[in-house]
């Protein structure tokens, strides 16, 4: 039989003579259980506010984009073309992206123009955000779509046959511009459709099909910015960018989602590990009342544990004692907290019960890998506070 853990369990079962240490002990206990049932409620949070951001970054950004390593634009020839028919690749798209400058009415935006061919949909589902009118008519030539941001900004609605959105783009070439009124290529579009994504996106993005950009940039029938491509079911994004990079070699440059947006992915893991920190901080502070409890056990059963001494126990052995009465206690804690916690996010998913808006609930995600992080996070304080509170005893204490 292993002796301290069996002592430890007595001691955690009985109730001692002084009332203050069961209410201590309980106090402690308590705290225990609402840090694990914080800590996992906050990690499941931000874990669903963090899928919920990235859906709108899935729906805008494609698995894998190619651009060219100088300049801004490249020819998407028939050598090309045949590097991109593999079994891992879904889909693609030919894209052109461009500044613009944008004029409906009296007023202005500053914003960018992405052009985009019948097979973009397969590639990004673009069209799921487009709330007011409709995506774009690839037949229709001077079409276009616009975010919301824009939409706002330049007071445009769908449809308005009185007035047209005017698209500006500078000219290439070099020296200086003696004729403002030449310098810009313009065309005239018909917005037929808003969408809504992000703030950033909503703003930045007017969506045209492939030839009115080709047009307005004066470009070549198969000259592009970009192809951004779909990864097939199964495979990884950093396997096919890597297979790649190998055939396409130096003259192009291939970025997986991820890569686009480093700073958004930045942001999102600063802002949960900062939380992750504040919370442990928290647990840190509740357990000093597992410190406390336990030295107050000590205190109470300070006969008792000089019986055990002078019956054969050593040291050592009285101090596991108390670290395994820590350690169970803060186990006991943390089952019943994620007990508790687990169901209550599994509801929320489920059904929503808690709000953010009138039709948006608080997004959350259960994941095993955040059961995982808590449990280390409590059992590993929780035994450092059992270490320190044990160190309390001495041979000094259960030998007089």
């Amino acid at each position: 039989m292993n002796f301290p853990l069996y002592i430890a369990k007595r001691y955690l079962r009985s109730k001692s003579s002084n009332n203050a240490i069961n209410i201590i002990t309980l106090i402690a206990t308590l705290g225990v259980i609402v840090s694990a049932i914080a800590l996992f409620i906050v990690l499941s949070v931000f874990s669903g506010l963090k899928d919920f951001s990235l859906s709108f970054i899935r729906t805008a950004d494609p698995d894998l984009k190619i651009t060219t390593a100088e300049g801004k634009s490249f020819y998407f020839d028939q050598d090309l073309e045949k590097k991109l028919m593999g079994d891992k690749i879904k889909a693609y798209t030919r894209v052109i992206e461009e500044r613009v400058f944008l004029s409906y009415g009296e007023k202005s935006h500053i914003a960018s123009i992405k052009g985009v061919d019948s097979n973009y949909l397969n590639v990004n589902r673009l069209d799921t955000a487009v709330y007011f009118g409709n995506w774009v008519n690839y037949d229709a030539k001077y079409t276009v779509v616009v975010g919301s941001a824009i939409s706002s900004s330049l007071s445009i609605g769908t449809y308005d046959f009185l007035d047209y959105l005017k698209i500006y783009v500078p000219k290439p070439g070099k020296g200086y511009i003696t004729n403002p009124k030449t310098a810009f290529n313009q065309v005239a579009a018909q917005t037929i459709g808003i969408y809504r994504l992000t703030d950033d996106i909503d703003k930045k993005f007017v969506y045209s099909n492939l030839v009115l950009a080709q047009d307005l940039l004066n470009y070549e029938e198969n000259q592009v910015s970009a192809v951004e491509i779909k990864v097939a079911e199964g495979f990884d994004s950093r396997e096919v960018q890597h297979e790649l990079k190998q055939s396409l070699g130096s003259d192009y440059k291939i970025r997986t989602r991820q890569q686009l947006n480093s700073v958004f992915y930045k942001m999102l893991n600063t802002e949960n590990l900062v939380s992750y920190l504040v919370f442990t901080l928290i647990l840190v502070i509740a357990l000093f009342n597992v410190i406390g409890a336990i030295v107050m056990m000590i205190i109470d059963k300070r006969e008792n544990l000089k019986t055990l001494f002078h019956l054969g126990a050593t040291v050592r052995e009285i101090r596991r004692v108390f670290v395994l009465q820590g350690f169970l206690l803060t186990l006991f804690g943390l089952s019943v907290g994620l007990f508790l916690a687990i169901p209550f996010v599994l509801l929320q998913k489920k059904y929503g019960f808690i709000m953010i808006t009138q039709s948006l609930a608080y997004p959350v995600e259960f994941r095993l890998t955040n059961v995982l992080v808590v449990v280390l996070t409590i059992v590993v304080l929780g035994y450092l506070a059992s270490k320190i509170a044990s160190a309390r005893i001495s041979r000094k204490l259960v030998a007089d």
